[in-house]
């Protein structure tokens, strides 16, 4: 009991002073790649499990379900994102048992943004090459089941990103708890906290103008000074229920709330079938990620909504419950193309839930 009125705390103290934002703020964020989600499984359904994910992918949507991975966890991805931006995002994961109830996690997020024509105000048009941004998010997680039914844990986030002249780096954090009850767990509740860490701003020689006086004929140089930009901070509420049909059937409707300081609030809602055959697992999922206005293309101020779907195919192997998976989603993006994700999943040994 201690334990959950501690959560709630720190979550209400959190909210109240975290989240204090309106519509008018929308777009005043940076480090917006921390809102990618990369993974095939979780993003097959709207984001809608944050309750329900368990293992390595939930880093991204609510670090205490790391704590239900097997022995060892490994997994890639690649992303096409927004088909008309030419942006590729390759993604690795490891997440280790380190003892009877906890869990180590690390995850790696690159992106690749292609070649761009470098541009002066003497050269518009280019002509001098071309440069390449980069983005690049590491994860350092831990997660601890602190009873049958309570797990919860704590996400490190490293980022950095810019250009050859210019560049940001910082640090972000994500907490999370979960909460599992009913005859057959089959009732999952979970709050996430994510993205919270100190502004950020860019630095380099990209902000220096050097100006040449007519007269003396001596050059100077000024730097600029910049803004600082605050995180894309955010906070989860995700509610799952199983359906338990048989031994071999199961189906799982999610759904969770995200209410975002910079952007207008979310709310995601999916379902799983999981339909276990004697070599292999198939897993068909469905979501939607809605806000108000995705519908208009006048009104919708969000790339990341509308309809999801994905599928999973898991070959079990060896006598530990371990397992292959290959995993694909697709995700609309209003005006820009669709997103599509490709990852592989190898699973060493099972959890409990598993």
């Amino acid at each position: 009991m201690k334990l959950k009125l501690t959560i709630l705390s720190i979550a209400t103290l959190f909210s109240v002073n975290t989240f204090a934002g309106n519509e008018d703020r929308i777009g005043a964020a940076g480090a917006t790649q921390l809102l990618i989600n990369p993974w095939g499984r979780t993003s097959g359904w709207g984001n809608a499990g944050g309750a329900h994910v368990k293992g390595l992918e939930a880093i991204q949507l609510n670090v205490a379900g790391l704590a239900l991975a097997g022995k060892t966890q490994i997994g890639f991805s690649n992303t096409t994102w927004m088909q008309s931006t030419d942006i590729k995002i390759n993604s690795f994961g490891l997440a280790q048992r380190v003892g009877e109830s906890s869990v180590l996690g690390v995850t790696i997020m690159s992106t690749n943004y292609g070649n761009i024509p470098i541009t002066t105000e003497e050269l518009p048009e280019g002509g001098l090459g071309t440069f390449s941004p980069s983005s690049f998010l590491m994860n350092l997680a831990y997660a601890r089941e602190f009873s049958a039914s309570i797990t919860g844990g704590i996400n490190i986030k490293i980022l950095n990103e810019g250009i050859s002249n210019a560049r940001s780096s910082g640090i972000a954090f994500d907490a999370g708890v979960r909460y599992v009850t009913g005859e057959n767990d089959q009732i999952k509740i979970g709050l996430a906290l994510k993205n919270v860490g100190p502004p950020l701003k860019f630095k380099g020689d990209g902000f220096a103008i050097e100006t040449m006086n007519p007269f003396t004929e001596i050059s100077t140089t000024t730097e600029q000074r910049t803004a600082n930009f605050e995180l894309p901070s955010l906070i989860n509420i995700a509610a799952a229920y199983d359906f338990l049909i048989n031994e071999n059937n199961k189906l799982t409707m999610a759904g969770t709330f995200t209410s975002n300081s910079f952007q207008r609030d979310q709310f995601s809602v999916g379902g799983e079938y999981s339909l276990n055959a004697k070599k292999i697992v198939v897993i068909l999922r469905a979501g939607l990620a809605y806000e108000e206005g995705i519908f208009s293309d006048e009104e919708t101020l969000s790339a990341l909504s509308g309809p999801t779907a994905g599928v999973s195919l898991d070959f079990p192997f060896g006598k530990n419950e371990s397992s292959m998976g290959i995993d694909y989603s697709y995700r609309t993006a209003p005006v820009l193309g669709g997103i599509h994700t490709v990852g592989v999943t190898l699973k060493l040994g099972s959890s409990d839930e598993d």
